[in-house]
């Protein structure tokens, strides 16, 4: 009896960018590439721990305070307002009226999570309980808001003609959707486009938006990973406070500090005014005991440290512009090779125009599993590659293979 007790449960598929990593691990070919990995990596090909985190990690070791003591529930406060100001502004009204309720959590993922259980809670939706996300965008969304019994519905964002921003498309969607619908966006470095709106498109988002009284819902996980720049990278959502959106974002230092293992993030939910603030997160705190109890401390109490600390957070803005400037170097090299050097066939032009980590390629899923089976360069068959897998050693083969799959000759 005891034995067939599970027997009705299914066997899910391996999560397509692990699987990939797994294949790539167990490869033995000397020239492989990992391009599926959205992890920074050195031009070594090495995961780099950013010089700032060192020092980080030593100033908060030495202290002869450090514990191992819960965190409140909703996070350790230096660090969620610091986090909000990073993300909102310092100057931002909404901090300023006490209009921010902050959240610490398990990285982006966690604030996507917690943000959705929220929303299908308290939001008061207009009939269906349904998300627009741009098609594409991160995998894992579709299963976070599931798991929440929101239905995902997908609106254009991504034009495989022009290998850019279907603007129209997105626009018709945000205009024909039902009044006051949960719109996600991600406010830099499009994942895993890399197609970003320009400020004043994301002006006629905006207008459309208003004018319909959706909901924005933003997804930051490459805060100054797109452009090197942390205020650059936050416009959007900084523009969306300015013109009163009904709003939250979900933030992530994974990306941008290299604490991809310590998941440390942050959920912000702007209110009309202080009361409601403070009821949503009372509420954010209900949910977030039953769920996790309470954040965990290390992660928190670095970045708390680097973005407090005058001296340790300009020092974090220079290791920023490290990696970002690697990967603007490594998106420039690529496109030369394909144009100059190999005269690959087609336009090439979107590889400097994208922006942040992942690139489209235009890749087909047939080119592109052949650059798996028969380059053993490793990417996802949608054609997204990760920019910071490319490096001085691997670029030439990663280019070659390149022209080679679009020439049909791999």
């Amino acid at each position: 009896m005891s034995g067939e007790f599970w027997q009705d449960v299914p066997l899910a598929p391996p999560d397509s960018i692990f699987k990939l990593t797994a294949a790539y691990n167990t490869d033995s070919y000397p020239k492989k590439v990992n391009l599926g990995v959205g992890a920074y990596r050195d031009n070594d090909g090495k995961p780099w721990v950013l010089p700032v985190v060192k020092k980080a990690t030593e100033k908060l070791l030495s202290d002869p305070l450090y514990n191992h003591e819960y965190l409140p529930i909703t996070g350790l406060p230096e660090f969620t307002s610091a986090a909000a100001k990073l993300i909102l502004g310092p100057d931002s009204s909404a901090i300023a009226e006490g209009r921010v309720a902050s959240a610490q959590t398990i990285s982006g993922t966690g604030a996507c999570h917690l943000a959705a259980l929220f929303l299908t809670k308290f939001y008061g939706f207009n009939g269906q309980k349904q998300v627009f996300l741009s098609n594409p965008t991160w995998v894992n969304h579709h299963a976070l808001f599931k798991n929440v019994g929101i239905t995902p519905v997908e609106y254009p964002y991504y034009d495989p003609r022009t290998v850019g921003l279907d603007l129209q498309g997105f626009k018709t969607a945000l205009e024909n959707a039902p009044p006051r619908s949960v719109i996600l966006m991600h406010p830099c470095a499009h994942n895993p486009t890399g197609v970003d709106p320009t400020r004043e498109q994301w002006k006629e988002l905006a207008e459309v938006i208003i004018a319909k009284h959706h909901y924005a819902f933003f997804d930051c996980a490459y805060q100054g990973f797109a452009s090197g720049d942390l205020d650059n990278d936050a416009w959007a959502v900084r523009y969306f406070v300015e013109k009163k959106v009904p709003m939250l974002v979900c933030q992530s230092f994974a990306k941008n500090a290299g604490l991809y293992g310590e998941r440390v993030g942050a959920l912000h939910m702007i209110s009309p005014g202080q009361d409601t603030a403070n009821r949503v997160k009372s509420q954010l705190s209900v949910l977030q005991r039953s769920e996790i109890s309470n954040p965990p401390m290390h992660g928190a109490k670095l970045m708390a440290l680097i973005l407090n600390d005058e001296e340790l957070f300009e020092e974090w803005k220079r290791d920023i512009k490290t990696m970002a400037h690697r990967i603007i170097s490594m998106r420039k090299e690529l496109y030369r090779l394909l144009t100059e050097e190999f005269k690959t066939p087609g336009s090439w032009d979107h590889i400097t125009r994208q922006i942040g980590m992942f690139s489209f390629t235009g890749l087909n899923g047939a080119q592109s599993q052949a650059m798996n089976d028969k380059a053993h360069v490793y990417m996802t068959t949608n054609g997204r590659i990760s920019m910071a897998g490319l490096n001085t050693s691997n670029i030439r083969y990663v280019a070659e293979s390149v022209d080679k799959a679009v020439r049909g000759t791999l």
